[in-house]
């Protein structure tokens, strides 16, 4: 078996509030979560407006599909997310 872990820095730029972060998150972490299979959380910056920390993980046993998936996410973030910008993000393989 095989963890993948992957700790995400997102910029959230115009946000005015942490009830419109609530929502730019609450919504990305429900989408991602449903198409992708995963787990998600934000596990640091609950109470900054305009930055959130995601961890993500995903359990298998092909190391190289589960790399992929969190790329494909990343991605995803990325091309349907203009809102949110990626600052840093760490994959780890456990």
């Amino acid at each position: 078996m095989i963890i993948a872990v992957c700790q995400i820095e997102l910029g959230l730029g115009g946000v005015a509030s942490l009830k419109d972060k609530r929502r730019i998150l609450k919504s990305v972490i429900g989408r991602l979560s449903n198409q992708f299979n995963i787990s998600i959380a934000e596990v640091a910056h609950q109470d900054v407006w305009q930055s959130a920390i995601l961890a993500i993980a995903a359990v298998g046993n092909d190391a190289g599909f589960l790399h992929g998936v969190i790329e494909k996410i990343i991605t995803w973030i990325e091309t349907n997310r203009p809102d949110v910008v990626i600052g840093d993000y760490t994959i780890e393989l456990i």
